[in-house]
């Protein structure tokens, strides 16, 4: 079939890179604008465009999706099927009506759960124990058309959501591949979503990177896990902002106020939380320095068990 491709991140390269080894063609790809990046703020193509331009395809970056000059572009691509894997934004009606198939999505959930822009992060803020890809159609409403296909994984209780991410990219490519070859000989099956069990996955913002330290301990690792790589999960030592990158759960009660370090001696650096439980911090990155362990950390740093970690800037 003749497939045009939305998407944009590394998240989406296994899927472009599965089609373009298949029997199928890739006729076109739609991807986000050259975006700056890194510390020198260097305009950077996205991931996607890199490999279509590698691999001689017509690529197009539009501001907005629709725009009529665009819609006649696609329009003479003559596809069959759009395939969209982490494009980035929602995809209007003119463009879903354009290929003769519609358009089918690489969802990283087991929709109807965590229908929206962040699936995998709320599912390990939320504490999950497996998550996984569904192929879906796209409709208007978000993430609301029938499922052809899906395949659950396992989240690891340490597990971050960068690491989760490259694993359902892998699992997806494949998945996806298959849904397109149902397509073609009509023997796809599309199953309907159960929306009264629909729950919804926003996209997330700097400030579901706030810890609070009255949670349980599981609660705060979760956190810590679905924030990073991007917002991070981050506290104030005094006037200096930490992030906080890697954390585990520590045995042992505490009866401090939460927030409160009960221990910062060698590599422990434990924090007090909710419910008398605590966290080790395993891994921070001071603002402006380099990303460190505890152990690195303490030596820079007299901290003594008694010093608390603030949630905000002091006033």
């Amino acid at each position: 079939m003749r497939i045009v491709f939305f998407g944009t991140p590394d998240f989406a390269v296994p899927t472009l890179e599965a089609l373009l080894g298949s029997r199928h063609q890739v006729v076109g790809v739609v991807t986000q604008p050259d975006r700056p990046r890194g510390r020198g703020h260097r305009m950077s193509p996205p991931p996607v465009k890199v490999v279509a331009e590698r691999a001689g395809l017509p690529v197009w970056q539009p501001v907005r999706l629709k725009d009529p000059a665009l819609h006649d572009a696609l329009r003479a691509l003559a596809a069959d099927l759009g395939v969209v894997a982490a494009y980035g934004r929602l995809i209007p009606d003119a463009v879903l009506d354009l290929p003769r198939l519609g358009l089918i999505n690489v969802h990283a959930s087991l929709l109807p759960a965590y229908r929206g822009a962040s699936p995998i992060q709320s599912a390990i803020i939320a504490g999950e124990r497996e998550t996984g890809i569904t192929i879906m159609r796209v409709v208007t409403a978000l993430d609301a058309g029938g499922t052809f296909a899906r395949i659950v994984r396992p989240i690891g209780p340490d597990e971050r959501s960068d690491e989760v991410e490259a694993d359902l990219a892998r699992l997806g490519a494949p998945l996806l591949v298959d849904v397109v070859d149902h397509l073609e000989t009509g023997r796809a099956v599309e199953t309907p979503q159960d929306d009264a069990r629909a729950t919804y996955a926003p996209r997330l913002t700097r400030a579901d990177g706030t810890i609070d330290w009255s949670q349980p301990a599981i609660r705060v690792h979760d956190r810590v896990r679905g924030v990073y790589p991007w917002p991070q999960a981050s506290v104030w030592l005094g006037a200096q902002r930490l992030a906080l990158l890697r954390t585990s759960v520590a045995d042992g009660p505490t009866g401090a106020t939460p927030g409160t370090i009960v221990d910062a001696r060698g590599d422990r650096l434990v924090v007090a939380c909710g419910d008398g439980t605590r966290l080790a911090v395993l891994e921070l990155q001071p603002e402006g320095r380099r990303a460190m362990t505890a152990r690195e950390f303490l030596a820079g740093h007299r901290l003594e068990a008694g010093t608390g970690l603030g949630v905000a800037p002091p006033a």
